[in-house]
Order: structure tokens, then C-alpha cells, then sequence
């Protein structure tokens, strides 16, 4: 389990200006390398390239990298703002963390300085005739990486945004986040069991979504002897009346520990909440679903993702039927976490489709046989939530199906599920 920093490092290192930065600082340390390895350069090579011809070079290169950037982010803030639009403003942050986006900004940028050093130091004499030569070497393989990059570019852009590539964007994040949660089902914890009434609560000092929740320091606080009972999970909203955990220990020192391993902000993030993830799926399909728009296909075709997200952890809490207690074989043996519990995710997944899809007797259709494709895959457990998330379905298309056929085919296979 990553530990807060490890956490806030590859946070930022999502990040667009961080790519950006080190493509520059590559580009920039590139140009100036050439005046260090001239003296190796043979004296009968310096002449082949004049100063004039790599200046002119250097000078299209700039020219045409500051207009693709500019052109390149224009063409990436109207993508982020037809998905707000069109699919959810909760998905713009995967596109904003595409790496093939990023790595296009951050060439042409780099390219943009490479080529503005290179022509202050040609201007300046810094090179000399064998320094010309490296830079020389260094245009043309920056070139070659402009080509590659503007291709893979000009190919990205025909999807970038547009509803299909949101959506697998968001089952892949989904999916990594209940794979990490299959692995870990406690967060490497212990099921919580039963908080002692003589446990001591330890409230947060700001309001918002819990992000991350560092294991490794909880488990550190918590020592040997003591215990930590985690009262908030990735994505709970607390406030600071409510509590971020319980311990059975009284030293401050140790509870601040415990405080500040929740790391709490103004939005949802997808890595140790999976439960967002389906989220975010039922917010695309009741706007596909809503009067405006009225697309219920794309409403059919989150159920399936749906499916495909949930299926594996059904099957493993199938198996299992619960997380069972395993002791000390565990990284984090002193602290329990509360596991997923399938009544919340088929609540967050499929009742916002139940309830927006109600008069839509094909949405109604593949939610019951979704429901009866998990159930089957699942325990006790999820069986129990599939029959009660049917049995709501059910209650809501009842008033806003018209035809009586209709209705009795969608309690016909309600029947089937509740038969589970």
C-alpha cells in the first residue's frame, strides 16, 4: 500500500506540467551539451554544417512548435469540455492524465525550447564550428521525434473526448481500482469487527472527500499493542464532527499521527476508491438517459461495463463470502478497515439507472439480466444485493411502463434474479 508521499509523488507526476517541465529541461540541457562535447568532434567534420543553415532550421522549428502548442492545447481544452458536456465533468480528469496527451504537449514544447537555445547560443558564438555539428545531430533527431509524436498525435486526437474513449477510460480506472481492492480487501487490514465503547474518536479538521488513507502510518501509530479502527473509507464526505477513526490508545502524539495519514480534499479520486468509478458510470448513463438527450443505448452499454467491473470482485467475495480475519499475516495487522460492501456498489451503479431508465423497457431489460449475470457470479452477499437492487428496478418501472407486456417481462425476469 502506497504511503501518503509515495502517493502525492505519483499524483503529481500525472500531471501535465510535470512532463512538460522535465521534456524541457531535457531539450534545454540537449542544446547546451553541444558546446561540452565539441572538443571530441574530428576538426575536419566542423565544417560540414553552417551557422546559416542551422540557424534557419532552428528558427522554423520554433516558429511552427509555438503555433502546434498553442493549436495542440486549444484542440485539448475543447476535448475536456465536450466530455464535461457530453459525458460527465467527473471524467475530465482521466483525459487530463492521458500520457499520450501529455507526452504531445510536452515534445512540442520541449522542441519549441531546444530550437530558442540553440538560436541565442549560435547568435552568441558559443558553439563554434564543432559545437555546431553536436547541435546539428541533436536538430535532426529532435525532428525525428516531432514526426513520430505529430502521428501518433494527429491519431490520438479522432477519439480524445468523444464518448466511447470516456467511457473505457473510466472502466480502466475502475477495474485497477477493484483489482488493488481484490488484493488488498481491508486495504491490507484486518476486518473491523466491533469498536469498544471505550474507544477514542479521531476527528479531522477539514471537510471533504477522503482521498487516501496512508496504511503504513495508521499501522505505525497503532504499534503492536494498540489498534485502529478506520471510520472513514477512500471517498466518504466527513466533516469535523464525524470521525475519521477510532483507537484504543489516549496519546496525542499518536492520534495526530492518526489524523494526518487521511488525506482529505474537495473531490473523489479513483486510486484506492472504487466505488467512484461506478459512480462516475451511472452519472454517463442517466445523462444519456435524461429527456435532452435521450440515448439509451449508451445507458445499455455502461451496464455492461458495469458488468465487466464488478464481475471479478463478485466472484472473489463469492468465494470467500466475506473477508475472513487472517491474523498477523497481514502488513497492517493492528489496523481494520471496513471491506466494500455490495449493497453500496449495486447502489451506486445501478440505481441511478433504475430510477432515470424506469420508462425504458430496453434499459430495464439488460439491467435485470446484469443483475442476474452478477448474482451468479457472486455469494450470499451479492446475491442478497442483486435480488434487493431487482426488486427496486422493478418498483420503478412498474408506474412509468405503459404496456402491460412490458411490464410482465420485466417482472418475469425480476422473478428469475429474486430465484438466485
Amino acid at each position: 500500500m502506497k504511503s501518503r508521499w509515495q502517493w502525492l509523488i505519483e499524483t503529481a507526476v500525472r500531471k501535465l506540467w510535470f512532463r512538460a517541465s522535465l521534456f524541457s529541461l531535457f531539450a534545454v540541457a540537449t542544446a547546451l551539451v553541444a558546446p561540452i562535447a565539441s572538443p571530441r568532434i574530428p576538426p575536419e567534420w566542423s565544417a560540414l554544417v553552417g551557422a546559416d543553415a542551422l540557424d534557419n532550421v532552428l528558427g522554423i522549428i520554433a516558429s511552427s512548435m509555438l503555433t502546434v502548442t498553442i493549436f495542440s492545447l486549444t484542440t485539448m481544452v475543447s476535448a475536456y469540455a465536450s466530455a464535461a458536456s457530453t459525458v460527465t465533468p467527473r471524467a475530465t480528469r482521466l483525459l487530463l492524465e492521458d500520457a499520450t496527451s501529455q507526452n504531445a504537449m510536452s515534445t512540442f514544447l520541449g522542441a519549441f525550447l531546444f530550437s530558442l537555445v540553440g538560436i541565442i547560443a549560435l547568435s552568441t558564438g558559443v558553439y563554434g564550428d564543432s559545437g555546431r555539428l553536436v547541435l546539428f545531430g541533436a536538430t535532426v533527431f529532435v525532428i525525428v521525434v516531432i514526426v513520430v509524436t505529430l502521428l501518433r498525435w494527429i491519431s490520438h486526437l479522432s477519439t480524445l473526448g468523444r464518448m466511447g474513449d470516456t467511457i473505457n477510460r473510466v472502466e480502466r480506472a475502475a477495474r485497477q481500482a477493484f483489482e488493488d481492492r481484490i488484493a488488498m480487501p481491508c486495504l491490507g487490514g484486518r476486518p473491523p469487527g466491533e469498536v469498544p465503547a471505550s474507544a477514542k474518536a479521531v476527528h479531522g479538521h477539514a471537510i471533504g472527500y477522503v482521498k487516501h488513507v496512508d496504511m503504513n502510518a495508521l499501522q505505525a501509530a497503532a504499534g503492536e499493542a494498540g489498534s485502529v479502527w478506520v471510520a472513514a473509507l477512500p471517498g466518504a464526505f466527513v466533516h469535523r464532527t464525524q470521525p475519521l477513526a477510532w483507537t484504543d490508545f489516549d496519546d496525542e502524539a499518536r492520534c495526530k499521527a492518526v489524523r494526518e495519514a487521511f488525506t482529505v480534499g474537495d473531490s473523489r479520486t479513483y486510486d484506492q476508491d472504487p466505488r467512484f468509478g461506478l459512480v462516475v458510470l451511472a452519472e454517463i448513463a442517466s445523462r444519456a438517459l435524461s429527456p435532452a438527450v435521450n440515448d439509451p443505448g449508451t445507458a445499455i452499454d455502461i451496464l455492461g461495463t458495469g458488468v465487466r467491473v464488478l464481475d471479478r470482485w463478485c466472484g472473489e467475495r463469492g468465494r470467500s463470502d466475506g473477508p475472513s480475519d487472517p491474523g498477523e499475516d497481514l502488513p497492517y495487522p493492528s489496523v481494520r478497515v471496513p471491506p466494500l460492501s455490495a449493497d453500496d456498489l449495486f447502489e451506486d451503479l445501478f440505481a441511478p439507472i433504475a430510477r432515470d431508465g424506469a420508462g425504458t423497457v430496453e434499459v430495464g431489460i439488460r439491467l435485470q439480466k446484469s443483475l442476474a449475470m452478477l448474482a451468479d457470479a457472486g455469494g450470499h452477499e451479492v446475491k442478497r444485493a442483486a435480488r434487493r437492487m431487482s426488486a427496486t428496478a422493478l418498483e420503478h418501472a412498474r408506474p412509468a411502463l405503459t404496456r402491460a407486456a412490458d411490464r410482465e417481462r420485466l417482472a418475469e425476469l425480476a422473478k428469475r434474479v429474486g430465484a438466485r
